[in-house]
């Protein structure tokens, strides 16, 4: 089966609405949705999920979501423009794919760009939904 880790964000007062618009636009693999607290904004949520790309997947289908990946022993989310400059940031403003990541100064974080450059949004789990 190929997967691709997905992430909406949402805010406390929607999650209810943000949930059911994910499950329902989405083929959730192991049927299991992490939500994530931005430890700076307690109101930010994050829902994290991996979806069936055997299905078609429309990544408009829900506002506010984007594709990302993962560094498990860290615990890293990240979206390849964040690696990017991210790399770029440790390693003197020059982009090189072969250079080694500190993963453990990010960990528990999720890494995204911005008009700003490199956003670094430090996380714990809210929760976890089964949806079963």
């Amino acid at each position: 089966m190929k997967t691709q880790l997905l992430c909406t964000f949402t805010t406390k007062k929607d999650i209810e609405s943000t949930i059911s618009k994910i499950s329902s636009a989405y083929t959730i693999v192991f049927n299991k949705i992490y939500v994530l607290q931005n430890e700076d904004n307690i109101n930010e949520l994050i829902c994290t999920y991996n979806v069936d790309l055997e299905n078609q997947v429309d990544y408009n289908a829900v506002n506010g979501t984007i594709s990302l990946h993962r560094k498990k022993y860290s615990n890293t989310l990240y979206t390849i423009n964040a690696l990017n400059e991210c790399i770029k940031n440790l390693n003197n403003g020059v982009l090189d794919n072969k250079f080694i990541i500190p993963w453990e100064n990010f960990k528990n974080m999720l890494l995204v760009t911005n008009s700003e450059g490199l956003n670094k949004i430090n996380t714990r789990i809210y929760k976890i939904i089964n949806l079963n």
